[in-house]
């Protein structure tokens, strides 16, 4: 099976011209064209981005995925590859509805007709990991018009097969090519496997969408499906059913008289109001998974692939883009050298300067005339230049950016994403670093400091009574630290208690 499998992607490379691809600038690439002469039955005229992406197409959902993933690695990928990749689409058939039965019968032990009040055997989406069908569940559990989402049968095995080929497939590109090493093409298959493992298991995306859906309880800006988990296994997952337009049908948003340039601009705080005050971003925003209710809200669909972020990088991009908004170049690159992403001698007037030239052609601007991805191409050559170290988990945040650009140049074409996300980006610094950030670190220390300041004197006697221990001078730092921090906290105290007697008396 597996020797079958490798001998199918062999005869599609050589179809497409992929090993032409790779050798054609090693020092045998004089062999590889001499070759190619003699094999006339060779179409290699359409621009090798093509010919990429229609091979992928050709060896099944699978590597059209994994193209998909390339596609958001625009700091490894040639601007031509990556723009072509992104054309990727799940243009894959459903399984037959007996199957879909078949699966859920598996998954909860007893036949759809007993599970369900009504169940559509006919799938209202399909794609290459599970496709979706409409149900109602019985009075007795509310009655509610669901969507229930269905994993393909045997896609653990298939998956596992695949991805063990592309790991062989990409060890061999590290040792034939070049460019290989620098490129990291297993690390990059790591990358996607771990995204495709994630997506297999149905219980891991329902708690995502629950999560998702919490975070924006209320919101007058995005509607999430409630999840109903007595329903949801690994294989099966069942949500409420969403009603509305796709986002991409824009004439039919304007005769439903959706503001679009209200709708862009909602988009764009969304998106910064994940990441900046959740951490946790719908990684997988691209129009198919997107829809508009009829109050105007977003309605997000697939929750398959998601982004978290820590505190540390939350702040670092809020500094980043703060300083971009502002056309402060030198800011940016001091965060760049104090987060430790670029090494610590960069001289910071040349690496001002070279981030000015990638940033500052595409202020006041609208989104129309400016190209993020082409921004993002020189930033991460600039990058190189500089040995800064691509993080990898903001590639899912580089992914959605573009996302959000594609969804912006749709909606609104003269929508100014700067002048609309400064403000919230403005405001969110505000709260980080001004008093209500200091009320709010405070809180979550309050419990730290209660427990550690009364241990204070016991530690030290414990550490000066074992000064031969090895150890001692480490303990003896940490401790050093735990007292300053505890004479910081102290002062800061002081003075917002006496700020608020002020505010008392005054």
């Amino acid at each position: 099976m597996r020797l079958f499998r490798l001998l199918k992607i062999a005869a599609v490379a050589s179809r497409f011209g992929l090993d032409e691809m790779v050798l054609e600038h090693e020092p045998s690439g004089r062999l590889v064209r001499l070759a190619n002469t003699l094999q006339f039955w060779r179409n290699l005229s359409a621009p090798r981005a093509e010919r990429l992406r229609l091979a992928l197409e050709a060896l099944g959902p699978i590597f059209v995925k994994f193209g998909q993933v390339l596609s958001t690695r625009r700091d490894l990928m040639p601007t031509d590859i990556a723009d072509e990749l992104a054309r990727l689409q799940d243009r894959v058939p459903p399984f037959d509805s007996a199957l879909a039965l078949k699966e859920i019968e598996k998954a909860y032990g007893r036949p759809a007709s007993e599970v369900f009040a009504q169940f559509d055997p006919v799938p209202v989406a399909s794609a290459s990991i599970a496709q979706v069908h409409f149900a109602r569940l019985h009075d007795e559990d509310g009655g509610h018009e669901v969507a229930v989402k269905i994993l393909r049968p045997n896609m653990l095995s298939v998956i596992e097969h695949d991805l063990a080929l592309m790991d062989s497939g990409a060890l061999l590109l590290e040792k034939l090519w070049s460019d290989g090493k620098r490129l990291k093409p297993r690390e990059v298959v790591a990358e996607f496997a771990k995204y495709l493992r994630d997506e297999l298991d149905l219980m891991r995306e329902a708690a995502n969408a629950s999560q998702l859906r919490r975070n924006f309880t209320d919101s007058p800006l995005l509607t999430v499906p409630e999840i109903h988990w007595d329903f949801c296994t690994s294989t099966v997952m069942v949500m409420e059913r969403m009603k509305g337009t796709p986002i991409s049908q824009i004439d039919k948003l304007r005769a439903d008289g959706i503001d679009l340039s209200k709708l862009s601009a909602a988009g764009v705080e969304i998106f910064f109001t994940q990441v900046f005050r959740d951490g946790f971003f719908h990684a997988d925003m691209h129009p198919g998974n997107i829809f508009v209710a009829t109050d105007g809200r977003y309605i997000a669909l697939d929750f398959g692939i998601v982004g978290t972020l820590t505190d540390s990088d939350k702040n670092y991009l809020a500094q980043n883009f703060l300083a971009f908004f502002r056309r402060d170049y030198k800011r940016v690159a001091e965060a760049h050298i104090e987060s430790g992403w670029a090494p610590k001698d960069t001289r910071v007037d040349e690496f001002e300067a070279a981030i000015r030239a990638v940033c500052e052609p595409i202020f006041d601007r609208p989104l129309k005339d400016i190209s993020f991805g082409k921004i993002l191409l020189r930033l991460f050559q600039t990058s190189r230049r500089f040995n800064v170290e691509i993080q990898p988990q903001l590639v899912m945040l580089q992914k959605t950016l573009l996302n959000i650009e594609g969804l912006g140049r749709q909606l609104d074409p003269e929508l100014d994403l700067w002048k609309t996300a400064k403000p919230f980006l403005e405001r969110w610094m505000s709260e980080q670093v001004g008093w209500r950030g200091l009320v709010r670190t405070f809180k979550q220390e309050a419990p730290y400091l209660a427990r550690t300041i009364p241990q204070l004197p016991r530690l030290v006697h414990r550490a000066l009574a074992e000064p031969a221990k090895a150890d001692l001078q480490p303990q003896l730092e940490r401790l050093i630290a735990v007292q300053r921090q505890q004479n910081v906290w102290l002062a800061l105290i002081a003075i917002l208690l006496a700020t608020l007697l002020g505010s008392h008396y005054f």
